[in-house]
């Protein structure tokens, strides 16, 4: 039988921690050109939402997005099921629904060869069909490292559209997957992940967001995102910068995967997190214990959706949270910004 490849050996990074900081974003997308003045983009990269928006003047708006990365798992066909999965709910994020998709491919064939590649493709064709939609096509190019996504077309009823800097003051906050994947995959890749906890951040990371679209239908809610590279911390601030907001959290009622405090104690720090505190820090108060930075600042690929919603939702949001199996409890609000810290930890 031939030896099982390992894919996360082939990438220095993994997942959404792959991100570049944002720090060094900024200068990257610095340009004396500024946005292209056209009035039906809705919404553009200067915001930092999750895909861009361009109303089609019927009603209707085009959802468009890109999101690839290297492996997170082992797995071939994992892979690609998550790197699909993770591309497609910034469409949910909006607040829109999926539409259709094409494949980005890096993959060093000398290396992988084109059988594991196949599947996974395979992988991302699955989530795709999974959610109703085509993968209808794609580019592939020969790399030294393997990296697979999706560049996805979506669609929103403009009065449906959610963005990440519509939120109002006041406004409660859900987060409907649990932190630690970062962790996790920093533990896998480390080969400390026992095998009773193999298949716990696969599971989230390929569970679609799909609940977005519903979301996307509720007047009461004000913004939406979803966490992924720079962490629940990195996320947020984008909501209260864009919103003019400051941001209150309940530590503890914040969703974590169990077996991630685990691995942390047993030092699986993921690069990614000490990165993204490094960019932020100076924003975020109450939050100096190492368990707190680290769940906070943690990579997450494939993470769940941030909502801020009226108080008068809170009621509504948390049964239909909890009637899809999601985490229902609010952990925090926000409140008016201030001279001091964006971000309170309590």
């Amino acid at each position: 039988m031939p030896e099982r490849i390992r894919l996360t050996q082939y990438s220095h990074g993994a997942g959404c921690g792959c991100k570049i900081a944002p720090a060094q974003l900024e200068v990257i997308l610095e340009s004396a050109l500024g946005t292209f003045p056209d009035a039906k983009l809705v919404v553009g990269y200067g915001s930092r939402d999750d895909a861009a928006v361009y109303d089609l003047g019927d009603g209707r708006c085009l959802i468009s997005t890109t999101d690839f990365f290297s492996p997170i798992v082992d797995d071939a066909y994992d892979f690609g099921r998550i790197a699909a999965t993770n591309a497609i709910s910034d469409v949910y994020a909006m607040g829109g629904k999926p539409l259709l998709a094409v494949a980005i491919l890096g993959w060093p064939i000398e290396k992988l060869g084109a059988e594991l590649a196949q599947q996974v493709v395979e992988g991302g064709r699955r989530a795709c069909h999974d959610m109703g939609i085509a993968l209808a096509g794609g580019h592939s190019i020969d790399a030294p490292e393997p990296f697979f996504g999706l560049a996805v077309t979506g669609e929103v009823r403009k009065e449906h559209l959610k963005k990440n800097d519509t939120a109002q003051e006041g406004d409660v906050l859900f987060l409907t997957k649990p932190i630690g994947i970062g962790i996790m995959s920093t533990a896998q890749k480390r080969g400390k992940l026992r095998p009773e906890h193999a298949t716990i951040a696969r599971d989230l990371m390929t569970a679609p967001n799909s609940i977005g679209t519903v979301l996307g239908t509720m007047g009461s809610v004000h913004a939406l995102t979803d966490i992924t590279g720079f962490g629940l911390a990195g996320h947020l601030l984008e909501v209260c910068r864009g919103s003019k907001l400051a941001a209150s959290l309940d530590f503890a009622a914040i969703p974590r995967i169990p077996e991630a405090s685990t691995y942390s104690a047993e030092g699986c720090y993921p690069d990614g997190s000490f990165r993204n505190w490094k960019n932020y820090a100076n924003e975020v108060s109450g939050a100096e214990g190492m368990e707190r930075m680290l769940f906070l600042s943690d990579p997450q690929t494939s993470g769940g959706l941030l909502i801020a919603a009226a108080p008068s939702a809170v009621k509504e949001l948390h049964s239909l949270l909890a009637l899809n199996g999601l985490p229902s409890d609010p952990i925090g609000h926000l409140v008016p910004m201030n001279t001091g810290p964006l971000v309170h930890v309590r």
